[in-house]
């Protein structure tokens, strides 16, 4: 067995919250444009459409046509080793997560051989240096695995902040998930930051 694993983050450059980074495990020859209809990057897609692909991924994962995991770093992480290392980090645990179960599988199928992995990434980003890899600027639009991913970070990780909101409703995260909009802006102003803020980004408030 041969598999494609599609790799993107979501959240890299918010005040507060988690980094998140999703990773998409398919069978070779498994068409991800004719299943997921219409993928794209999570940034050009509404949140509805987003929420509907992220519920068909979950479908197929329960049917186990396919696998993913989507992998987190707290804002305390992000402020002791900075962001580029809390990507890696997280990227890292989500693809050797799903390497191991796939090959788990293979030998509960009987299987004598270990599964090959190719691993397809987004930007500058780079998966444990065992795995045959390629990374592709721009990949979350141009790879529909990639794209898949980055809907499995982004969904997950909105989803997260929705629930942090309701632990600190002062500052509306369930609106803008974390980001530097102006109302987030005065809300730390007003009430300073809380526990999930990143300290390490807080110079950049106008």
């Amino acid at each position: 067995m041969r598999f494609m694993l599609g790799v993107d983050e979501a959240g890299r450059g918010p005040l507060a919250g988690p980094v998140a980074v999703g990773v998409v495990a398919v069978p070779d020859g498994f068409d991800v444009t004719s299943e997921f209809p219409n993928v794209r990057d999570s940034k050009l897609l509404t949140s509805q459409r987003r929420e509907e692909l992220f519920e068909l991924l979950d479908e197929r994962a329960a049917q186990g046509d396919l696998r993913y995991t989507v992998q987190f770093e707290n804002a305390e992480i992000i402020d002791m080793k900075g962001i580029v290392t809390a990507v890696e980090r997280a990227l890292h645990r989500g693809v050797d997560a799903l390497v191991r179960k796939e090959c788990r599988a293979s030998a509960e199928w009987g299987c004598t051989t270990l599964p090959e992995f190719q691993i397809l990434l987004d930007g500058l980003l780079h998966a444990p240096p065992q795995y045959a890899q390629i990374t592709i600027e721009g990949g979350d639009e141009l790879v529909p695995l990639i794209s898949l991913a980055s809907i499995a970070a982004k969904v997950s990780r909105d989803r997260l902040m929705n629930q942090l909101a309701r632990e600190y409703p002062a500052y509306g995260f369930d609106q803008h998930k974390g980001y530097g909009t102006a109302e987030h802006y005065l809300a730390i102003r007003e009430y300073g930051p809380c526990v999930i803020h990143r300290r390490s980004f807080l110079h950049l408030i106008p």
